[in-house]
């Protein structure tokens, strides 16, 4: 059914379909790991031990967390060159080297003296392999959608220091320690890199070594455990999210006072960035700039430091959370990065991304581009933005042009006053940043739910239902999305039972339908509810007597069933399905049963024999 390929029952090639055969209809369904698969901590929970650990490889650790560290300087012949790449087996292709150098240094017009913390994104070269340490990407389907690994993609955390010193040549000492990771957790490798960075800078490779030393005894990053990661004297203490926490609540992290001489250190998030300081300088707009990362729109943020650039891109990539933003972003680009021929050309339509940069050359390159956003020095709070009109495109000349939005999109929906007011009376109250960032991130929070639960509550209609559900047919297909069906639902069960925006919901609808966000959403979902159907599937052949079908059908159809159950079970180990181990063990159960009323040669056979 649904034109899925029948595994053979033994040897390679499709299988034919045997007439009246009631098992030819169990197919693997296609789909990866479930999103919402049981606990990983439990699966790895042999990791956590003081003994089992030691079965790991040395660097098993250390890759969870990190590919390798990078030391980046600046040489009079070469210009930015790598210098140290620790561990030394790590590997990193030459362009991948390329993008790493000229990214871990401020564009020379940010003039960033003294030390400057920020983080880039870049793609990986393709054909990889895959790590060592690839059991624990299984940690992955236990983690909030937003904070999943994308296998394309590594993130730097840089700490670039730059000071003035007359024994050089320059003039100037010039050094970037940089983090190489696939983990999008910027708060935790910045606050890492704060602790190290400037000792590093005193001490150079073998503190570094320590380090890696350090982070290579750190436990696996199971989401929702608390977890205690010693790095240099220091123990931070952390909660990695998980897909089963309340959206919007942060796992609170307790400091319990250390027995050793170790320095506690609670870190109150591990991806966070202050989304009050990145939107206080367009703050009157945000409703916009959540309308336009909903769509995927083309957004330039242009900043006069990489610090400035980053932190805003990830504010605005995060303003839609819970919803993961699907297509590429860069929270620092330079001239020099593999992908500048492709993201400025004007052949084509600007593509669906999110690009920081600081060079004032961007301000030429790319301003046939739809959206930009201009961020000024970021100042302190109490001093209030003056800029509250969204400026025409054409007035963008250079990187000097004031702060504020450039563009000309209008808004679906009206604009809601009141965030401005509380967020501005804030401002003048002085209220503390972290406070204004909490109002900021529940409002976008509340609007992002309004705008999904609509399309949560369709799509979970298009899901057959369990009485269709028989263990002698395949698992029922879903039902198609239909754009128009949807749209009818809204006028009873719209926003407008959450939300009180007034305004062109059904347009927004219209153009999220089209965009990468809703693409990568929906795909999401149907992965989901597929292998739900599977695992539902799974539990009503195990409530079935099959040992007393067998006896009624043949000895070629029972030995058919017997392969095709032993796949069932392969597919629910490989992709992860959402079933209990009591209905796997069960269906074990049902196998041995089946087997063991086989003659004598049969069950020889059928014992050693694995699965398709």
């Amino acid at each position: 059914a649904g034109g899925h390929v029948i595994p053979a029952a033994a040897g390679p090639g499709p299988a034919r379909r045997r007439a009246g055969s009631a098992m030819s209809l169990w197919e693997p369904s296609s789909g990866g790991a479930v999103e919402a698969g049981e606990d990983a901590a439990a699966a790895l929970a042999e990791l956590d031990g003081p003994d089992p650990c030691l079965s790991l490889l040395p660097w098993d650790r250390f890759s969870a967390w990190l590919h390798c560290v990078c030391v980046v300087g600046f040489d009079l012949e070469l210009g930015q060159a790598v210098e140290v790449i620790y561990p030394p087996h790590s590997k990193l292709t030459d362009k991948e080297k390329t993008n790493i150098c000229y990214l871990s240094f401020p564009d020379s017009n940010s003039g960033c003296l003294g030390d400057t913390q920020f983080c880039f994104r870049f793609r990986r070269s393709p054909g990889r392999k895959v790590s060592l340490c690839c059991f624990l990407d299984q940690l992955d389907r236990d983690l909030p959608v937003y904070l999943k690994k994308d296998p394309a993609y590594y993130y730097g955390y840089v700490y670039f220091r730059q000071v003035r010193d007359k024994s050089l040549k320059r003039g100037y000492f010039q050094k970037s320690l940089v983090l190489i990771s696939k983990l999008p957790y910027v708060h935790l490798f910045h606050t890492m890199l704060k602790q190290i960075a400037p000792e590093y800078f005193e001490k150079s490779e073998a503190f570094l070594e320590a380090v890696c030393s350090d982070v290579d005894r750190w436990p696996p990053p199971v989401p929702g455990k608390i977890l205690h990661l010693p790095i240099m004297g220091i123990i931070m203490k952390l909660q990695i999210p998980t897909y089963r926490d309340k959206p919007g609540t942060t796992p609170v992290v307790q400091d319990v006072h250390q027995a050793d001489a170790q320095i506690s250190m609670p870190l109150p998030t591990v991806h966070e960035v202050n989304l009050f300081r990145c939107f206080c300088p367009v703050f009157f707009h945000v409703q916009m700039l959540w309308e336009l990362v909903l769509l995927g729109e083309p957004l330039v943020v242009m900043a006069p430091s990489p610090s400035e650039s980053s932190e805003t891109v990830l504010a605005l990539v995060s303003c839609i959370s819970p919803l993961k933003y699907c297509s590429d972003f860069r929270p620092y680009f330079t001239i020099h990065d593999s992908e500048f021929k492709e993201y400025t050309t004007r052949t084509q339509a600007p593509p669906s991304v999110i690009l920081g940069v600081t060079n004032p050359f961007f301000a030429k390159t790319l301003q046939h581009w739809p959206h930009i956003i201009r961020i000024g020095e970021i100042k302190l709070p109490g001093e209030v933005p003056k800029q509250v009109k969204v400026k025409k495109l054409k007035n963008l000349k250079t990187l000097d042009s004031k702060p504020g939005v450039y563009t000309s999109y209008k808004p679906y929906l009206n604009k809601d006053e009141e965030i401005v007011k509380q967020l501005h009376k804030g401002v003048q109250k002085k209220r503390p940043m972290e406070a204004q960032s909490v109002i900021l991130r529940r409002y976008f929070l509340e609007l992002t739910e309004s705008f999904i639960i609509p399309l949560e509550r369709y799509v979970a209609s298009l899901m057959p239902l369990q009485k269709c559900i028989s263990p002698w047919k395949s698992p029922p297909q879903l039902r198609q999305f239909s754009q128009d069906d949807f749209m009818k639902t809204l006028e009873k069960a719209g926003p407008q039972l959450t939300s009180g925006l007034k305004g062109d919901w059904i347009g927004l609808y219209r153009h999220f339908l089209k965009s990468p966000n809703f693409d990568g959403w929906f795909r999401s979902r149907q992965k989901e509810m597929t292998q739900k159907l599977e695992a539902l599937h799974l539990e009503a052949l195990c409530n079935e007597n099959l040992v007393f079908w067998s006896q009624k059908h043949t000895e070629v159809e029972t030995v058919d069933l017997v392969l095709k159950l032993k796949n069932k079970l392969l597919q629910a180990d490989r992709e992860h399905l959402p079933v209990k181990t009591d209905t796997l063990k069960k269906l074990e159960t049902h196998i041995n049963d089946i087997i063991r009323a086989l003659p004598d040669d049969l069950q020889d056979i059928l014992l050693k024999t694995g699965t398709t």
